[in-house]
């Protein structure tokens, strides 16, 4: 007899068959679970419109979350009634209480304080930190790629399927192509001991495992910025080596902007947000920001020109100094 599968198992089921990253996974099923649980665990097929309102008004109301934390949840809420139920409730026009949406001009660093923060940082982390700097890239970006994605041969970097679902290349860095072909020969010598211990295989996106079943544990495959030890993966259970955990990252950062003496907020966004900061000062087109970024609308990346236009206020002088 065929045991019938429990809901939030086939809403995991689904999000792996569309190949969406495991914190992603994470997110939907916690809201889904949540959006049960406030509803006195009645089945989502025998809710509908309002109890969807109901449960956004109350994020925004009663747990003040913020905007992209409420559209969070009505993501997780959209996937589970199309995905898995097969109900598209985007023709219900559901009309919540909104998050009152505030736009933040991004905090960016000056190259001086750049350069203090790259030299605080621990040598462990000190490229991977250059390069989200030097690429403008997002942490997941930086600490997704692979050994084949560096291309020495034509200076470039490859982002493959980031957030904007847009692949792109990017300059490399000439101040960095020592340090990057040092770190692939330390990875490529790791691999190889990984294999004789047994291990050596790593997470390959889009079913490519199951398709080329060696893929997994081919060299260039690895992660270029791997963890120390080798972990389990939460999905598979299988013992292998994966990049650096962003949390650690993180953390790693903080530190390094504390040593620095900074009293501005540093994150590893940060470093993005001054990279393109940093590039329109020097004249580089808006387009051509929008590009490297990976920016699917260009007024997404207009944010930099209120933060050039922030800056140019310091020119301004205050009456007292007159």
């Amino acid at each position: 007899m065929q045991v019938k599968k429990k809901l939030l198992d086939l809403v995991r089921e689904k999000i792996q068959f569309k190949h969406y990253s495991y914190s992603t996974e994470k997110t939907y099923v916690h809201w889904i679970k949540h959006y049960i649980l406030f509803h006195s665990k009645k089945h989502p097929l025998e809710m509908g419109k309002i109890e969807i309102e109901e449960f956004l008004t109350k994020l925004a109301t009663k747990d003040n979350v913020a905007p992209t934390t409420q559209n969070q949840a009505f993501s997780a809420l959209l996937f589970l009634y199309k995905e898995v139920l097969g109900v598209d409730i985007s023709e219900w026009n559901i009309q919540a209480f909104r998050a009152q949406e505030r736009k933040h001009i991004p905090v960016v660093l000056t190259k001086e304080e750049v350069k203090s923060v790259l030299q605080n940082v621990s040598k462990e982390y000190s490229l991977v930190v250059h390069l989200m700097y030097g690429c403008g890239l997002r942490m997941n970006e930086a600490l997704s790629l692979r050994i084949k994605d560096i291309d020495f041969g034509f200076d470039k970097i490859y982002i493959w399927d980031s957030k904007s679902l847009k692949d792109r290349t990017i300059p490399l860095p000439q101040k960095l192509k020592e340090k990057l072909q040092e770190q692939i020969e330390f990875v490529t010598a790791l691999h190889k001991q990984d294999l004789v211990n047994g291990y050596g295989s790593v997470y390959i996106p889009f079913a490519l495992a199951k398709k080329y079943p060696r893929v997994q544990f081919e060299t260039k495959w690895q992660f270029l910025f791997p963890m120390k030890n080798i972990s389990t993966d939460p999905r598979t259970k299988e013992k292998r080596r994966h990049h650096i955990h962003p949390q650690t990252l993180g953390r790693n950062i903080k530190v390094a902007a504390q040593k620095a003496n900074l009293n501005k907020r540093v994150t590893s966004h940060i470093f993005r947000h001054s990279y393109a900061t940093h590039l329109l000062q020097a004249g580089i087109d808006l387009r051509s920001i929008q590009e490297l970024l990976g920016h699917k609308s260009v007024e997404t990346t207009m944010i930099y020109t209120h933060v050039v236009s922030e800056m140019n206020k310091t020119k301004l002088i205050s009456p007292l100094d007159f």
